[in-house]
């Protein structure tokens, strides 16, 4: 791993959290920073696009990519298959990094795989501002509500797996946040190694004085 390789950023976070709205942010203000796309079972919403938002494919198709080993993780959520496909890392391969939107499940596999990745977890101000976010779903109705308000629970009580972990309760500073987790793990001595040990190996082919400055 080294600055030259994409950052792999897992985001996860209860259902009402503000996830898409705090990784949308943030992919608008750092440059060539990629969003993996997810390959779903679920029907596409009002306004969603078969390959920017997710891979809409029907179950029998996701099952087959299944057995042929296609992704690097998958899992069922709300009664659909979520599933990322290796092909996305290599995608990102001349990208500053690669974010992923996955549950604990997907995070779990992830850091198995590639333990280099940076898992944060967004928490909601509280329990009760997270069901009022659910009810403003126009399109779910009370017994969706109520499902993913308890897969929510669920969900937050695997917070320990992520590296950090974050309350979205002003939006702006929010942001601010997650940017800063970016920018922090950018610089991480181990991503920084290849760059300083270059540094060192030029230093050193000089004989360790100042090199030779060529005559005007």
């Amino acid at each position: 791993m080294s600055n030259d390789d994409a950052l792999l950023l897992i985001v996860s976070s209860p259902s009402g959290a503000g996830k898409t709205t705090l990784t949308n942010a943030l992919r608008a203000s750092v440059p060539n920073l990629l969003f993996s796309v997810s390959h779903t079972t679920r029907k596409p919403r009002a306004g969603e696009v078969h390959g920017r938002e997710y891979y809409f494919v029907e179950r029998k198709e996701f099952e087959r990519l299944v057995r042929e080993d296609t992704f690097l993780e998958w899992a069922e959520v709300h009664g659909n298959l979520y599933g990322t496909s290796r092909a996305e890392i290599a995608r990102a391969s001349e990208a500053r990094g690669l974010i992923f939107d996955v549950d604990h499940q997907g995070a779990r596999q992830i850091k198995s795989t590639r333990p280099d990745a940076v898992a944060v977890f967004i928490l909601p101000p509280s329990m009760r501002i997270l069901e009022d976010r659910l009810r403003g779903r126009a399109s779910e109705d009370e017994a969706t509500v109520q499902k993913r308000y308890k897969v929510a629970l669920q969900e937050i009580q695997h917070y320990g797996l992520f590296d950090y972990v974050m309350v979205n309760d002003d939006l702006n500073a929010a942001i601010e946040k997650l940017r800063s987790i970016f920018y922090a793990e950018e610089c991480r001595r181990s991503r920084a190694a290849r760059t300083a040990e270059a540094l060192i190996a030029e230093g050193r082919g000089y004989g360790g004085t100042v090199p030779p400055r060529e005559a005007p």
